[in-house]
């Protein structure tokens, strides 16, 4: 009887070992497949971050574009073409912004200046957060 008993701690103690394997074993494949998923998302993020920057870059040329057209079609003296050139001279320099900084740029001179004005930020969130659910109520 004490031997059945030795035999049976024995079997269990290797079941045990065992299922201790199999569950290390499983560990190891789900930290495999996860770090797989999360490298594969990083390559996503970075993929449609670097196609944002490239479409940032494409507005700023547009803008800088448009801007030329319209010295061309504005006249050149009177209170029309100091406005065209006004207007134009700042879509070139905004497009030239865009082009030179792109996103990561204009996100970074965003927060440095809400650091540096928090509380017209906070009253300019507050009054676009009214306007916003202003504009989605009466269409509803």
């Amino acid at each position: 009887m004490a031997t059945a008993h030795r035999d049976f701690q024995q079997q269990a103690s290797n079941v045990a070992d065992q299922a201790k394997d199999m569950a290390s074993e499983a560990t190891s494949k789900a930290k495999d497949i996860g770090s797989t998923v999360a490298h594969k998302a990083g390559d996503a993020a970075s993929f449609v971050g670097k196609k944002a920057e490239d479409a940032t870059s494409s507005v700023g040329a547009g803008m800088k574009n448009l801007a030329g057209t319209i010295r061309e079609k504005v006249p050149e003296k009177g209170m029309l073409g100091a406005a065209g050139t006004a207007v134009a001279d700042t879509l070139e320099s905004g497009g030239r912004y865009l082009q030179q900084q792109g996103l990561s740029g204009l996100g970074d001179d965003l927060t440095n200046m809400i650091r540096r004005n928090p509380i017209p930020a906070i009253l300019l969130s507050l009054g676009v957060g009214y306007l916003l659910a202003r504009v989605t109520t009466t269409r509803s």
